[in-house]
């Protein structure tokens, strides 16, 4: 049966080279974007002529998505390597208009979502990847051709300061990650597949089969709902932004086999106890005969009241194995914070190695080497002064020409060596030692 359109719609049926829009019932639309995104069609270098290929271009994009604008829901598909930030950021914050006036925006990545086509998928409010699906984010890029100055050159250089500050706020906006950490990602030009794309937050549902998202936490961040059983705490712990959050409906206990429902929205990484036992096998071995233990060794009741039953072990066990994975992204994030002016052998180290450790160590190390460099630097200059008979230079100047000095080769093997740190000295410090 023919679905008739709302009244006072037409049908929408655009087809563009890059692009397609069309209406399925007069209150839905869908929108193809397989093209590079661009303000005008680019020139070919080589022949002046209009450069061949798919194109987004703004004008005709935005002057036909109002066509569509009235519809409730919008489905984006898009394959795009990205193209222009600022077109691109501009087809974000229009599409971000239509979310704000009620229409739901719901973008799916048949191919790739890279560079500007990141910002519009994060436009969305729902994002579904494939497995296979390539999300990328990098820094803005800026070709200069001509001469330059120091002073042209920062200043350019605080202009794309400004489009990666634009980039964050889209970024974080969508996935709650700090904008320390996209930085780091985006200056490492991060690609993510589906998975991992759902896993940081930049994608909320993995299609073909998507593992359900099985550890949720409370509004308050106080509680842990495992599989269903809701695990306090210890006193002063939070779950980390990471962990999707349960609806204020769903915040009572629930005792099912079934996790609360989820806000749609959180992105996160989530794991049963049995991909942590895979993972972590000898930690989580470790913190479930603790919770057994802690389980088993109920105190006993007081004269007159009633006992109070041990918590169930399962349940302990899965709240400490959540608490350590949670303990394990803060480290990492924490590392990758301060990763930037560290040597990257030691920040893989710390991370990875055998002697992982965390970042407050990281740091610690990172300053002891630099230590032990400037102090390798000094013995090694000493040894190439001594050997080099740089002694035996005629005095520095501004020094007394009349003035009487000991012939070198007259000296004790201790007088050289005092002479030559006294070169070094005069050097570094002038000859009053200031």
């Amino acid at each position: 049966m023919k679905v008739p359109f709302a009244p006072g719609r037409s049908p929408v049926n655009i087809r563009n080279t890059a692009y397609a829009m069309a209406t399925t019932d007069g209150d839905s639309a869908e929108i193809t974007m397989y093209g590079d995104i661009y303000e005008q069609r680019p020139i070919d270098w080589w022949t002046g002529e209009p450069a061949t290929g798919s194109f987004i271009l703004l004008d005709d994009f935005l002057a036909d998505l109002k066509q569509v604008s009235g519809c409730k829901e919008i489905t984006i598909r898009i394959n795009s390597y990205g193209g222009d930030a600022g077109v691109s950021n501009t087809i974000h914050n229009r599409l971000r208009d239509l979310s704000r006036s009620g229409t739901k925006l719901t973008c799916i990545v048949d191919g790739y979502a890279m560079s500007g086509g990141s910002i519009i998928m994060c436009a969305c409010d729902t994002v579904k990847v494939n497995p296979s699906s390539l999300i990328m984010i990098h820094k803005s890029l800026v070709g200069l051709w001509g001469g330059y100055n120091a002073d042209d050159l920062r200043a350019a250089a605080d202009q794309q300061d400004a489009w990666d500050k634009m980039q964050v706020e889209i970024y974080k906006r969508k996935t709650k990650i700090s904008d320390t950490v996209l930085m780091h990602m985006m200056s490492d030009t991060t690609t993510m597949t589906g998975r991992e794309a759902v896993d940081k937050g930049f994608a909320d549902e993995l299609l073909d089969g998507a593992e359900p998202l099985n550890i949720v936490a409370s509004a308050d961040g106080r509680t842990l709902f495992v599989r269903g059983r809701k695990c306090h705490l210890a006193p002063g712990m939070f779950a980390p932004d990471t962990i999707p959050t349960v609806t204020p409906e769903a915040s009572a206990p629930v005792e099912t086999n079934n996790p609360p429902d989820t806000t749609g929205n959180e992105g996160g990484n989530s794991m049963t106890l049995e991909e942590l036992r895979a993972q972590y096998p000898d930690q989580v071995a470790q913190l479930e005969a603790e919770a057994l233990a802690r389980a088993s060794a109920t105190p006993p009741a007081a004269a007159g009241t009633t006992p109070t039953p041990a918590a169930a072990p399962d349940a302990v066990a899965s709240a400490d194995a959540a608490s350590a994975v949670q303990a394990e992204r803060e480290r990492m994030q924490a590392i990758d914070a301060i990763a930037g002016v560290i040597d990257p052998a030691m920040v893989k180290e710390a991370k990875y190695g055998s002697t992982a450790c965390s970042a407050e160590v990281l740091a610690l190390r990172a300053v002891k080497a630099a230590a032990q460099s400037g102090q390798s630097f000094l013995t090694n200059m000493m040894k190439d002064f001594e050997s080099s008979n740089s002694a035996q230079v005629s005095a520095t100047p501004g020094e007394n020409p009349n003035a009487q000095k000991k012939d070198v080769k007259d000296m004790t093997p201790e007088e050289r060596l005092e002479d030559a740190r006294a070169q070094v000295k005069a050097i570094f410090h002038g000859k009053d030692g200031k």
